[in-house]
């Protein structure tokens, strides 16, 4: 009698002991997959945003912004080698239609550059097509390269049309003179990452451009995600001049080195007139 108790306690310590490991098992089986969901919700919610260094940098773009063509085949921007530009005689030309009084509504510091939004009245005609001039910014040192050199400054002042369809102009800026244009511009800054600021006032735009009108012109896109193709892109031939001051006072305000690196032109061709 002895002995069946004996075996039967044992039977019920063995029970016991294997009932504790399963709820064991269980409850870490439920913790691994708490942490999981935990780290899916915050990998979703916290959705890394496109920068211009690092992991979040350019060469990353296409894989951040799916969405978008940062790895099309017509991206910009480019290294323009002037000999291989093909000389077009029927190549339309850009003509510019900028008061000098051009209207600034606001500028604006959206974390990767500072942009200057105008009031419609300036425009461009290409090919029959009217644009609107709708805002300038700034990226420094300069996006596109001509033989390889990278000015200190690039200007983009972009247009639209009726259907959406963009053509910028991009204008290099070198270290000099000062520049009366940039010297209002900047009096409005500085402005604070995220923050608008009114401007209301008006400025003569054709300051910022060269004297010699003539331009590279290429087929290109956006500079920045979701770099949509398409663009017509004029890149002047000759650059301005702004002094080593309103140089320092824009890279104060923008990210580190914000361009985009030259892409290929994947059998694109580069005409000038």
């Amino acid at each position: 009698m002895k002995t069946k108790t004996l075996i039967l306690s044992v039977f019920i310590a063995l029970c016991m002991v294997s009932c504790e490991n399963q709820n064991g098992k269980h409850e870490e089986s439920e913790n691994s997959e708490a942490t999981q969901h935990d780290t899916i919700a915050e990998n979703h919610e916290g959705k890394k945003h496109w920068s211009y260094e690092g992991e979040t940098g350019p060469s990353h773009w296409a894989e951040l912004e799916k969405e978008g063509v940062c790895d099309g085949v017509n991206q910009s921007p480019i290294n323009i080698i002037t000999k291989d530009v093909v000389v077009d005689p029927s190549l339309k030309t850009v003509e510019i239609n900028y008061s000098s009084t051009t209207k600034i509504h606001d500028v604006l510091n959206n974390g990767h550059t500072i942009q200057y939004n105008v009031d419609k009245g300036d425009f461009i005609t290409y090919n029959e097509e009217k644009f609107d001039l709708a805002q300038i910014h700034f990226h420094s040192p300069a996006e596109h390269t001509i033989n390889g050199v990278r000015y200190p400054i690039e200007i983009h002042l972009v247009h639209k049309n009726a259907n959406n369809q963009l053509a910028v102009f991009s204008v290099m800026a070198q270290e000099g003179e000062s520049n009366k244009t940039f010297e209002f511009l900047e009096s409005y800054l500085p402005v604070a990452k995220d923050e608008t600021k009114t401007v209301d006032a008006s400025c003569d735009l054709n300051l910022n451009l060269p004297k010699d009108k003539k331009y590279f012109y290429y087929v290109g896109s956006l500079t920045t995600p979701p770099c949509t193709e398409g663009v017509n892109w004029f890149v002047f031939n000759s650059t301005i001049t702004i002094s080593v001051e309103q140089v320092k006072k824009l890279q104060e305000l923008m990210p580190i080195n914000n361009y985009r690196p030259e892409n290929p032109l994947n059998g694109r061709i580069v005409k000038t007139k």
